[in-house]
């Protein structure tokens, strides 16, 4: 399953959110939308500086990942950052693939 790096930002509406349900509360509420589209959770860290939660989910596909950003996004609550994570093995696989390129100039 593709994994994603999620990084989010409260809005102040959704810091009052989250002063008012707590902490616990949002990771049920991001584990039960992650479920929703046949993902599953793998960490959720809270953090000081740019961003205030940390997550890291696989999902079926990233078109999965494009459906919660979406809805998440349209809340008002959070800005956020999905990047996709890609494994040693899937780099390597990456290394041996031919690419027809030539640089500008070149």
């Amino acid at each position: 399953m593709p994994k994603f790096l999620i990084q989010a930002t409260y809005t102040p509406e959704g810091t009052k959110g989250l002063l008012k349900e707590g902490a616990s509360s949002r990771r049920t509420a991001v584990e039960q939308a992650v479920a929703s589209l046949g993902g599953t959770v793998e960490t959720m860290y809270f953090a000081f500086g740019e961003h205030d939660i940390i997550v890291v989910v696989d999902f079926p596909d990233p078109v999965a990942m494009a459906a919660v950003s979406l809805r998440v996004k349209a809340s008002g609550a959070l800005r956020t950052q999905a990047t996709p994570l890609l494994s040693l093995d899937e780099i390597d696989e990456a290394t041996r693939r031919q690419v027809s390129f030539r640089p500008p100039g070149a």
